[in-house]
């Protein structure tokens, strides 16, 4: 266990936000000193064709230490974190034998992580617990796939009555604002499937992720004193305000959930003059997929009719359910939901709602599905990881290597 918190907490102690503004890869020049870190821990380590390209990816390899040939498999982890929440000076809190009872995450602050709010805690009581201090996030998301799989790898050197074929590892710059697979070189990888280690609770097993696509709406008005704008005024605002009038009731992120889709505006900014909307657009369906494409289209045509052209729609698809790639080779979901159960795991199989690196990586040609990395409120102050979950973790994807080893 203490070797887990000591490597896991060497890593989210180093501040690797990306950027979405960014138009260099990586997004964010920090992102290097964690990737540098992981290169010279691999090798340290012991494994093999350790390298990283000029855009901060990382692979390696685990050879096969079997006479027969099996498949060559992979386990992909991020190292980036999210930019909706700092990430800078990072300050764990470890909380061993963890009571059940709310946490005082930051005093001065009055930051409280308490199970009456996030009931998920309570699955917790007597285990170990790593926060944060209610100043930034922690980034378990996904540093904590990356300490499991940095774990496994040295387990299975350490331990080589243990059969497998070959292993590869990959660590991606990021993820986190849609890029990470951007640039993953598939045929370098070489892999015949892989598992992205980055799920959040214990016995998370995932195939099904949203379609996905981002939205722009501009809309441009005039702009006249008020005492005199009686039919002549045209304010972007207002007609902003008519726009998210007509979206669907009830179908945003805060009234949905399981398979249930949404439009969700996260950013407006503007004037009279000029206001810009940016939405992003979700749904497991194709069909109900294009369908929400599709509203947008018929509302700016409506205003449009109504006020003449001041409204203008850029939609942009992002990304796809990874269930139509994963279906035909449903076989490595088997191996994965197998292993969790000869862990004494639970498998819990459900669509993603979000996305991963294993959507846009399956559509490359690396069928990828998506494996609990054991974190909790993902992005923000309230994060928090069992220790406990690690090591699971850590245990299913030992397995997982032991049964594609094992199987004819």
């Amino acid at each position: 266990m203490q070797d887990i918190i000591d490597r896991f907490i060497s890593y989210v102690t180093i501040d690797t936000q990306s950027n979405p503004d960014s138009n260099t890869t990586p997004s964010t020049k920090k992102q290097w000193d964690l990737a540098n870190l992981l290169v010279k821990e691999l090798k340290g380590m012991g494994m093999n064709e350790v390298i990283i390209d000029e855009n901060a990816y990382i692979m390696a390899t685990l050879p096969s230490n079997m006479e027969k040939e099996v498949p060559t498999i992979g386990f992909i982890s991020h190292f980036d974190t999210s930019p909706d929440f700092s990430g800078t000076n990072v300050n764990p809190q470890i909380i061993t034998d963890y009571n059940g009872k709310d946490i005082v995450l930051n005093k001065a602050s009055n930051i409280v992580l308490s199970p009456d709010y996030f009931e998920d805690l309570l699955l917790y009581k007597g285990q170990t617990l790593i926060t944060t201090d209610g100043t930034t996030l922690l980034g378990a998301d996904d540093k904590a796939g990356i300490t499991e799989i940095m774990t496994a790898m040295e387990y299975l050197i350490n331990h080589p009555e243990i059969k497998h074929g070959k292993i590869r590892v990959g660590f991606t710059p990021d993820e986190e604002i849609g890029l990470g697979a951007h640039q993953f070189n598939i045929e370098k990888f070489g892999a015949d499937w892989a598992y992205t280690m980055d799920g959040s609770q214990v016995g998370e097993l995932e195939y099904e992720n949203f379609n996905a696509a981002a939205a722009k709406v501009t809309i441009k008005g005039k702009s006249v004193h008020p005492g005199y704008a009686k039919g002549k005024m045209v304010n972007a605002i207002s007609i902003a305000s008519e726009f998210m009038s007509l979206l669907p009731f009830g179908e945003v992120p805060e009234h949905t959930w399981r398979r249930e889709g949404f439009f969700h505006i996260h950013h407006m900014k503007g004037e009279i003059e000029h206001v810009e909307l940016e939405m992003i657009v979700r749904d497991h369906d194709m069909d109900r997929f294009e369908e929400r494409k599709l509203v947008l289209h018929k509302i700016t045509e409506q205003l449009n009719t109504k006020y003449g052209d001041y409204v203008t729609l850029e939609v942009t698809d992002q990304y796809f359910n990874m269930r139509e790639k994963i279906t035909p080779v449903f076989h490595i979901v088997e191996i994965a939901k197998e292993a969790m159960e000869a862990t004494g795991i639970e498998p819990i199989i459900k669509p993603i709602r979000g996305g991963t690196d294993g959507s846009q990586l399956s559509f490359m040609g690396l069928p990828c599905p998506n494996i609990f990395a054991g974190g909790h409120n993902f992005h923000g102050k309230y994060e928090y990881i069992p220790v406990e979950s690690m090591q699971k973790a850590v245990a299913v994807i030992v397995k997982i290597c032991e049964l594609v080893g094992s199987k004819k």
